[in-house]
């Protein structure tokens, strides 16, 4: 059997465990319908942590305080600010009485740690259920908090939330950028529906503060300066007191980056924390990813070498007809269906980001989250 030979057969392998992914573990959420059940409104703590963030907080911070709902407060973590951030929350606090600040200073131990700056946040709320946002993100509707509250229960006690991205006319950084976030929620959505929840974003997400210090906070990854999301949801979240959130109304949408060294570095953050999860997730996660760069380096090859191209070509196609499909609905249900015809360009500048990513954290971590 020759080389080429072993690399089709081995190619073909690879295909098909993309399909099983997309159609066992995707395809279930991707046609899935919300259910959606408003209920009486629950008091919630809206925790917010800006460092120099002035700028957002002022344009955003009122779409959060005109939320349709009767009985929340909203807390304001400064964390050691260098802008004028701290006088922004001042006055709204003065306009508002259900704003609440919490001025963190810069302390030596836990300089540039975020997880510090929510804890003491959390501590200062008077509620049980929090609700998680950024200040750069705002809320797609008025009904935000009363669609992610609906999902608590006597069981539920962690709401995943999507954190879209502003949609910008021709901008590939701006595509790319949406697409890796559809593929992401596509993956963390999916898993946790299938009771095998393994994250969150911090942009939109909720649990309860209960369940927080039941489980010691961020005690178990204090020291790394990421994680404070997806770190600590891997950790609490189960089959059981996990639920998913994906009306539109309860979307969050912020505003992506504009440069590409600014977005690979807050994806060197975000990749950094991924070798932390627990190891079934490692495994689930990494074997995607594998299959996905595999996919593409053995079929460039075969295609190059024009070995029996009619079946490379074939097997490339049923791929990417059980991506398309699952992906695309996946775009409809988070309002993003012009990425779909983009989605095997941008999959492969994704996977050759994220490869390039790896090697770097490999070299170097960053340190700080802002």
């Amino acid at each position: 059997m020759s080389f080429t030979t072993i690399l089709f057969f081995l190619f073909a392998v690879i295909v098909g465990i993309q399909i099983i992914y997309y159609l066992t573990f995707f395809f279930s959420f991707s046609i899935s319908s919300e259910d959606i059940r408003l209920k009486k409104h629950t008091p919630i703590s809206v925790i917010i942590c800006a460092k120099n963030e002035a700028k957002n907080l002022e344009k955003n911070l009122p779409s959060i305080l005109e939320q349709e709902y009767s009985n929340f407060e909203v807390v304001l973590i400064n964390d050691g600010s260098s802008d004028h951030t701290l006088e922004v929350m001042k006055r709204f606090e003065a306009e508002n009485d259900i704003v609440k600040i919490v001025d963190v200073k810069t302390n030596e131990t836990f300089w540039g740690n975020k997880k510090y700056a929510l804890t003491l946040g959390i501590k200062v709320s008077k509620n049980d259920f929090l609700v998680f946002t950024d200040a750069d993100c705002i809320p797609n509707s008025k009904k935000w908090l009363a669609h992610l509250s609906s999902k608590f229960s006597s069981k539920k006690s962690i709401v995943l939330g999507y954190g879209a991205h502003a949609k910008k006319r021709l901008s590939f950084l701006n595509q790319l950028i949406r697409f890796e976030t559809v593929l992401t929620a596509l993956q963390y959505f999916s898993y946790a529906k299938l009771g095998f929840p393994y994250m969150g974003v911090g942009r939109n997400m909720a649990y309860r503060k209960e369940l927080f210090f039941n489980n010691n906070g961020f005690n178990g990854h204090m020291a790394l300066k990421s994680g404070d999301d997806d770190l600590f949801i891997n950790e609490v979240a189960n089959h059981s007191n996990t639920e998913i959130c994906v009306s539109k109304e309860s979307f969050t949408i912020s505003e992506p980056k504009t440069s590409f060294k600014d977005w690979i570095l807050q994806k060197r953050r975000h990749i950094s924390t991924a070798k932390y999860y627990k190891t079934k997730h490692q495994l689930v996660l990494g074997l995607f990813y594998l299959s996905q760069l595999l996919f593409w380096v053995l079929g460039i090859i075969l295609l190059s070498l024009s070995y029996d191209w009619l079946w490379v070509v074939l097997l490339f196609a049923l791929r990417f007809v059980v991506q398309l499909l699952s992906f695309g609905f996946t775009a409809r249900k988070l309002d993003d269906v012009n990425l779909i015809f983009l989605a095997p360009l941008l999959e492969l500048f994704l996977i050759s980001t994220q490869l390039s990513i790896f090697i770097a954290n490999l070299i170097s971590t960053p340190k700080h989250w802002k």
